[in-house]
């Protein structure tokens, strides 16, 4: 089972990490991020040909993750597959062993290194949800049945920031219909709109994980509001990162990931971090979110062990009624379930 959607059904806050593959063969650099941030995060994403760029593919990275004891999310784009190819890239991965899947559209080709490729998008990202649904329940898209079926925590991506709000909400909630069982978000940086956009979709029941892309200067907190959609960095974080010195920005980055991970958690399931190359710093930041998840859940194990006394204290010695044995079982799974996935 995905250690992933175990975290995430306990209620315990998770943190998530992410690389991005290499444009060859040398994946040292890449793998020994991954291993930098895996003892404090969850699971660590490998993205599938980010912005369009040839790279080394997401299933080979995931499954070099899997050798090395690390929880992958396989992130799976509509842009150069067709429904065949997309249908067999989510069942190779299960049977790799991969259990986490993000289903994404994809940047257009244009945006990349190869702008005369050709751009597939035979399904969009709901229709591909659909289709990884439909696989999880012993049938193709073509409801012909499986022989085998595959055991894949299958997510979406949201943009908080993209306006008008009301428009993203309709097609999150296409995804939840499709499939989806849990959203990353785009990068988040202006807190009260994230908590727009989580009041509207709190009664959802799927978990949220909000993205938090490392600052690394005002010149990328500008390119990015200039040139990614659905991002915005307010100007006060833009002054904060112009007006410190060069040699202090990755502390000073640290120190704001780590600001707005606090102001959101009480909106969310988790954060998504994406270092882009600062995975020591992306490593620290979920190493001190961890501190107050383990102390969140040392006091929920505490209650639940209060509670498990006192019932013991009122079970009769003999003929214990079934209805309290049942209770107590319940407690001790309760106490058992958050162990284990209590971060370290």
């Amino acid at each position: 089972m995905s250690r992933l959607k175990e975290v995430l059904e306990a209620g315990v806050f998770a943190v998530t990490g992410e690389i991005g593959p290499p444009k060859g063969v040398n994946v040292e650099t890449a793998l020994k991020e991954a291993e930098e941030m895996a003892p404090h995060v969850v699971a660590v994403n490998v993205t599938d040909l980010q912005s369009a760029v040839m790279r080394v593919s997401s299933l080979a990275m995931c499954k070099l993750l899997l050798e090395r004891g690390i929880e992958p999310v396989l992130q799976l784009t509509c842009r150069d597959r067709n429904r065949l190819a997309l249908q067999a890239e989510l069942l190779g991965a299960a049977v790799l062993g991969i259990k986490n899947a993000l289903l994404l559209t994809g940047d257009h080709m244009v945006l990349g290194d190869h702008p005369e490729a050709r751009p597939v998008f035979d399904l969009d990202s709901v229709q591909l949800l659909k289709a990884a649904s439909e696989l999880k329940s012993g049938r193709d898209l073509a409801g012909h049945e499986l022989d085998g079926t595959p055991d894949l925590f299958i997510g979406a991506v949201a943009t908080p920031e993209f306006e008008p709000l009301e428009l993203h909400l309709i097609k999150m909630r296409k995804k939840v219909e499709a499939g989806a069982q849990f959203f990353q978000t785009q990068a988040v940086y202006d807190v009260e709109r994230f908590k727009r956009f989580a009041d509207a979709v709190s009664g959802w029941g799927v978990p949220i994980l909000a993205g938090i892309v490392l600052l690394k200067s005002a010149g990328m907190a500008r390119y990015m509001n200039q040139n990614v959609a659905g991002v915005r960095v307010p100007q006060e974080l833009i002054d904060e990162m112009a007006a410190t010195p060069k040699e202090k920005r990755r502390e000073k980055s640290a120190e704001i990931a780590l600001r707005i991970a606090e102001q959101i958690r009480p909106y969310c399931a988790g954060v998504h971090i994406m270092p882009l190359g600062w995975a020591d710093v992306a490593a620290e930041v979920a190493k001190q979110i961890n501190q107050k998840t383990r102390q969140e859940v040392e006091s929920r194990i505490q209650k639940l062990q209060s509670d498990l006394e006192d019932l013991k204290a009122r079970i009769p010695a003999h003929s214990a009624p079934p209805d309290m044995l049942l209770q107590q079982e319940k407690l001790e799974k309760q106490i058992e379930r958050l162990r284990a996935v209590m971060p370290k």
